[in-house]
């Protein structure tokens, strides 16, 4: 399985672009960061294809797992992020919930 690596040098505008196109695409799209610098741009970048996306009827979420990784030939902890895709309704969107809010 192929990974968008992030790094914590990574634009995260530049990976929600990334992040956006391979969803648009129907490509399925899986991030890897090592380092609390990384998770905090690829999360970042997972909220700018959001706002990205949603207008097209589409809306992602992410799952967090572990992986031990070899870099250099030095074992690493890395945070793999999976990304949904769920396809929403916008004709319905400024719709009422069943209990009367929004």
């Amino acid at each position: 399985m192929d990974y968008l690596k992030v790094s914590s040098k990574s634009s995260p505008a530049s990976v929600a672009g990334a992040i956006a196109g391979m969803v648009k695409d129907g490509a399925p799209v899986n991030i890897q960061c090592v380092g609390a610098g990384a998770v905090n741009q690829a999360v970042k970048a997972v909220a700018i294809a959001r706002g990205f996306l949603i207008p097209t009827g589409c809306d992602i979420s992410c799952a967090p797992t572990f992986s031990d990784i070899l870099i250099n030939g030095e074992s690493r902890t890395a945070i793999r992020l999976a990304i949904y895709v769920h396809h929403i309704n916008l004709q319905n969107a400024d719709a009422p919930f069943a209990d009367g809010t929004r």
